[in-house]
């Protein structure tokens, strides 16, 4: 299978040597996602809550890049600077992930980059992938 890379400007660029994404077959796995917006390349990092929306927001845009959606998501890890934010990130995180629930794992990093409060990446099928 061919492995191709999906890049969007409606996310942040990659800030070392990865991709924002690697499409494989109907597959999609995005890199890990912190608060930067694309737009200005500032760090949302207010509070949790802003930095979790995002976040979300990002891997919205390289999902749809690769021609899925979040509802396609099958399996997201979140990483968090203090495992204390942990209910205010799922208030957010519940806004876009309504009815098809993916599979997760959630922890507490010792320290994420450009010290964020949460970092977040998903891996997604692409239904009309040939």
């Amino acid at each position: 299978m061919e492995k191709i890379v999906v890049s969007t400007k409606n996310a942040p660029a990659a800030i070392g040597p990865y991709s924002q994404a690697i499409k494989v077959g109907n597959m999609v796995y995005t890199s890990g996602q912190i608060p930067l917006n694309p737009a200005t390349g500032e760090l949302v990092n207010d509070n949790a809550k802003a930095a979790a929306r995002q976040s979300l927001e990002n891997l919205k845009a390289i999902l749809e890049e690769a021609g899925t959606s979040m509802d396609n998501v099958v399996k997201t890890i979140v990483l968090l600077k203090d495992i204390n934010d942990f209910a205010d990130v799922n208030e957010v995180y519940g806004e876009y992930f309504k009815e098809k629930m993916p599979a997760r794992s959630c922890f507490q990093a010792g320290k994420l980059p450009r010290d964020a409060y949460v970092e977040i990446e998903a891996i997604a099928i692409i239904p009309d992938a040939k």
